[in-house]
């Protein structure tokens, strides 16, 4: 650590990361994901977001000295919120920390933060488990708390026969399982997705937050260990980053592929006190919806793509500027629309934080309006998507191959006579169209409507969670006051 405050930097971070973990990619294993082809433009932006949060200007506001630390100061996603102001300061702080990647990082060091923030908010729930996985999840906490580590986590099993129960499946080795214990840990052998940014990340969280049934109690195991644990591999998909060319032609896949990864446990053996939870199938669900965590974590997440919403909308309206466009009534319609829809994300965000409530010591966002803002926002992410293709037309895919065309002299003059705007010159034309394809159109960005409509789960799931917290009781009393008297009924009947 560096400064007088000793405060994580991007240095700390990518020399943790050279740690001998065993990610696979393209038939090989990679010796340094700082410096591999697949992987270092993202690993480095997500360096550069502990150097933003060191800078000096920054440090007040993005992170928070921990308390005996001795000047220890950390991300304030770790920081559990006490009061709407310290919920508000928090906000503020992972929004613009989240401008470091305009929100194209999904599981940035704060989501997970923020997950195992909510857990330890509601520790009571798993002392009334177990007083000594409490204890475990206690102390796990609080060392990547003290480390500012950088955690994914994960919590789905992988796809296979989504009709049967984990224990279940034809394949015996598929899921995740304790397959040893002693006095020492357990041992577990298995695959879990999805390890989204695990190849940029110090740890890893394993859970399971899908129902489990009587006879998966070797699935229900919950645990953090270093990513560079003996055993566990990281099979990655492939690299946007690698395949999308250079930074002028892919300006976002070359900085923000975070990539997604099964990880693979091959007999991987887990201290017991990193062990949350083992063999109990009550608290897996409980440590999720029983805390504030699945608040706390999707919450970040709405934060995240509020900014995320921000950029794309300002994408839509320089789209029309390049087309000349933006003075039609059709086109300023929609933007408006844009606008709105940003709107709506961020007026759902703060009304979740105004109509927040206490957690005994803690102030947590409100679950009904925290929940409605993840079923509108699945939906709202695809179409607005579509509607950035829309005002664009053609000109996303009227753009020269890649950057070389432009170092070439005869290429780059076709270039200048082909790319004409009323508000660009044709360079900067193909420049703005490069970051446009990116955003709506690659495969990078096609990976993005995908995440964001699964990363809280399928529709249904948060549909369901929308329909278990919504204040019913408040319209059927308005609805019930206005019911008419039915003709004959005495009042007394009516009661009954």
């Amino acid at each position: 650590m560096t400064g007088s405050t000793t405060i994580k930097t991007g240095a700390d971070h990518l020399a943790a990361l050279r740690d001998g973990r065993d990610v696979r990619i393209d038939g090989r294993r990679v010796a340094d994901v700082t410096t591999d082809p697949a992987f270092r433009g993202a690993v480095a932006s997500a360096a550069a977001l502990y150097d933003a949060q060191a800078a000096p200007g920054a440090v007040e506001r993005l992170t928070y000295e921990l308390p005996g630390g001795q000047g220890r100061r950390v991300n304030r996603a770790w920081q559990a919120p006490r009061s709407y102001a310290d919920l508000l300061a928090r906000r503020q702080a992972l929004e613009a920390w989240a401008e470091g990647h305009a929100g194209f990082i999904g599981r940035s060091p704060d989501h997970v933060a923020s997950c195992l923030t909510g857990m330890e908010m509601g520790i009571e729930v798993f002392e009334g488990y177990d007083r000594r996985r409490a204890a475990a999840l206690r102390d796990c906490v609080a060392d990547a708390r003290a480390r500012d580590a950088y955690l994914t986590y994960v919590i789905i099993n992988p796809q296979a026969d989504r009709s049967k129960a984990a224990h279940a499946q034809a394949n015996p080795g598929l899921v995740l399982a304790i397959v040893d214990e002693d006095a020492g840990g357990i041992t577990v052998h298995g695959a879990k997705m999805l390890a989204t940014a695990s190849v940029m990340a110090n740890d890893i969280f394993v859970s399971c937050i899908q129902p489990l049934a009587p006879g998966d109690e070797a699935h229900a195991v919950a645990f953090v260990i270093p990513i560079a644990t003996p055993g566990l591999r990281l099979l990655s998909r492939r690299s946007y980053e690698a395949h999308g060319g250079a930074p002028f032609d892919a300006p976002l896949a070359s900085r923000f592929d975070e990539n997604d990864a099964v990880a693979y446990f091959d007999d991987v053996r887990v201290p017991w006190d990193r062990v949350f939870a083992a063999r109990d199938l009550k608290i897996m669900q409980a440590m999720w919806h029983a805390t504030p965590a699945h608040v706390l974590q999707n919450y970040q997440c709405q934060i995240r793509l509020l900014v995320k919403m921000r950029f794309l909308a300002a994408v839509g309206r320089r789209i029309t500027e390049i087309n000349g466009t933006s003075n039609m009534p059709q086109v300023r319609e929609a933007l408006g629309q844009l606008a709105a829809e940003v709107g709506m994300v961020e007026g759902l965000l703060c009304g979740m934080e105004a109509k927040g409530t206490q957690w005994g010591d803690y102030y947590v966002p409100d679950r009904a309006m925290l929940y409605s803002a993840q079923v509108l926002t699945q939906q709202l992410y695809p179409r607005f998507i579509d509607s950035l293709r829309e005002l664009a037309g053609g000109g996303l895919i009227m753009l020269p191959s890649s950057e070389a065309d432009l170092r070439d002299p005869a290429i780059a003059a076709d270039i200048a006579r082909t790319q004409s705007s009323p508000s660009a010159a044709p360079f900067e034309r193909v420049q703005f169209f490069k970051l446009a394809w990116d955003a709506i159109g690659s495969e990078f960005a096609s990976r993005h409507v995908q995440y964001e409509k699964f990363y809280a789960g399928a529709q249904f799931v948060t549909r369901g969670h929308a329909l278990r917290t919504f204040d019913w009781d408040a319209g059927t009393r308005l609805m019930n006051a206005l019911l008419p008297p039915i003709p004959g009924q005495t009042s007394a009947e009516a009661a009954d």
